[in-house]
């Protein structure tokens, strides 16, 4: 007859079988021996062993012996004691004892003991994260933000809000935890031109209002706090930890999209390096962990034992389950600044020195871990020798600003024409692939072109107001301003100044390709085409 049960199925059943004439030929083996009594006792390993009473017994493992050689090797011991010593943990017993009994262990008993062992570990480890997410879980907040950011186009005027106020499937909920002090640590993008905050605890219907304290947009950090005393009510802080190990576990807790329930996704520590963080767009130290991070993800913690190791901030675009996470050290940094000053101070800015097992790390990561106005002994060579220079720190102005958030943009109105600082939120308005549709010329300027002195900003005719005071000079847009009555200008408000103290009858303005524009100051003041928000 054919058997068709797994393999598996086949070889357990043949155990069970052949313990079952071990077992057997024991008890026919004690029934005609010299010893008083034998326990036969069976345990979930399937290891039988046998104890007597007033005698020495052997029980040991034999990996190929039979239950027939086992009952024939017994009858030729002596009676002699018992010698430990004489064990073979890989062949028949050589006990000299009249009642050793020899047991054949169906199965790898060790393997057994140690796999039992380590499912006892692995629950207790389990046991410690699930106690660790519980504590997390009475700590994070939901944050509904509504948002309207600046049309660069139309620099007088915003966007229509934008908002998370209600729960929606397509639409990501953001989120935060409590650290001590009372205060909440979140992202700095979720509150981006913020207009209005909301916060809701974990498994509450009541929404709380929020203030923000401090917003840091280069390492994408943000602290709020709320004044209701009810919200603090029940709620736990998150101590900050370390820097994770890589293989290390961490547990991800956030809303993420295509749900309204708290979520919490597992992964391990993959890389510790410095990133590029899309929000500042800035260089910092970083952790990249295999757990999942989408959207609704953002200022959530991520835990390791029972401690923050860092928080949730951003994923890698195309690529599965690979986020990333901010350190402690940026936030230690962050929140220390903060309480400082009172408000945020910035990360000093200037490739690899030694970290820990070999990684390394860039030169920028111990330069940004300073703050501002500190002074660093750096060591140089030159021509052969070494000098020792004290630098000291500042955060790095662009040129051209990479963001601008929480604040409406600089602008200044003349005769219908719109000039403006250059950014490069004004290029993202050229749509995702603003590199390739906005301006040549200004794309290199905003991401190439150094400042020359403090307090330099790159001016643009951004666009022309029809009117008959500047008829047939509509198609003059796009364009750098170089000079204002032959004076190079510095920066927006100067220009302003060189205008509205312009003593001639008109103003000259020298653009790029040697374009010049010249306008009746008198005519421009006249019909009131002269606005500034400088």
């Amino acid at each position: 007859m054919l058997d068709i049960r797994p393999t598996a199925k086949r070889n357990e059943d043949k155990n069970k079988e052949m313990l079952g004439t071990s077992v057997r030929a024991l008890r026919r083996l004690c029934s005609s021996s010299s010893v008083s009594s034998i326990n036969l006792i069976k345990d979930y390993t399937n290891k039988v062993t046998a104890t007597a009473r007033g005698t020495s017994i052997c029980t040991c493992t034999i990996g190929a012996a039979k239950v027939e050689d086992i009952a024939a090797s017994s009858s030729s011991c002596s009676s002699e004691p018992l010698n430990s010593e004489a064990h073979n943990e890989n062949g028949p017993c050589a006990c000299p004892s009249v009642a050793a009994v020899h047991v054949h262990l169906l199965r790898n008993n060790n393997k057994i003991r140690r796999r039992r062992l380590g499912d006892r570990r692995n629950n207790k480890r389990s046991t410690t994260d699930k106690d660790a997410i519980e504590l997390a879980l009475d700590s994070v907040v939901k944050i509904f933000t509504v948002s309207s950011s600046p049309n660069y186009f139309l620099p007088w005027q915003n966007k229509s809000q934008r908002e998370s106020m209600a729960p929606n499937f397509f639409y990501p909920n953001n989120i935060g935890f409590v650290i001590p002090g009372k205060k909440i640590l979140t992202n700095a993008h979720v509150v981006a031109d913020h207009t209005f905050v909301l916060v809701r605890k974990h498994g509450s219907p009541a929404k709380y209002r929020a203030q923000v304290r401090a917003v840091g947009h280069e390492c994408d950090l943000a602290i709020l706090s709320v004044e209701s005393e009810e919200f603090w009510n029940g709620v736990n802080s998150l101590e900050l930890g370390d820097i994770p190990f890589l293989q290390e576990a961490v547990a991800v807790v956030g809303y993420p999209q295509g749900g309204d329930n708290i979520s919490v996704t597992k992964g391990v520590v993959s890389r510790v390096e410095p990133t590029q963080y899309v929000h500042g767009a800035t260089q910092l130290m970083a952790i990249q962990i295999d757990a999942a991070i989408n959207p609704g993800n953002s200022g959530g913690p991520a835990i390791m034992g029972n401690k923050v190791a860092g928080v949730a901030f951003q994923n890698l675009s195309g690529a599965e389950n690979i986020g990333y996470i901010i350190p402690v050290p940026v936030i230690k940094h962050f929140i220390a600044g903060v309480e400082e000053s009172g408000k945020y101070v910035g990360f000093c800015s200037l490739s690899g020195v030694p970290f820990r097992n070999r990684e390394r790390i860039t030169f920028d990561h111990l330069v940004s871990m300073k703050k501002p106005n500190e002074t660093a002994v750096v060591r140089v060579l030159r021509d052969g020798e070494e000098y020792e220079i004290n630098i000291t720190l500042r955060p790095l102005q662009p040129l051209v600003p990479v963001h601008q958030f929480d604040k409406l943009p600089s602008y200044y109105i003349f005769a219908g024409l719109v000039f403006v600082p250059l950014t490069q939120p004004y290029l993202h308005e050229y749509g995702e692939d603003w590199y390739n549709t906005s301006p040549r010329r200004l794309c290199e300027s905003a991401l190439r072109e150094p400042p020359k002195r403090a307090g330099e900003q790159l001016v643009i005719l951004s666009q022309v107001l029809m009117d008959d005071i500047n008829a047939g000079y509509e198609r003059l847009a796009e364009l750098q301003v170089k000079k204002v009555n032959g004076i190079e200008v510095e920066n927006l408000k100067h220009l302003c100044q060189l205008v509205e103290n312009c003593s001639k009858e008109s103003v000259r303005f020298d653009l790029d390709d040697d374009r010049v524009y010249f306008e009746s100051i008198y005519i421009a003041k006249d019909i009131e085409w002269l606005e500034s928000v400088c």
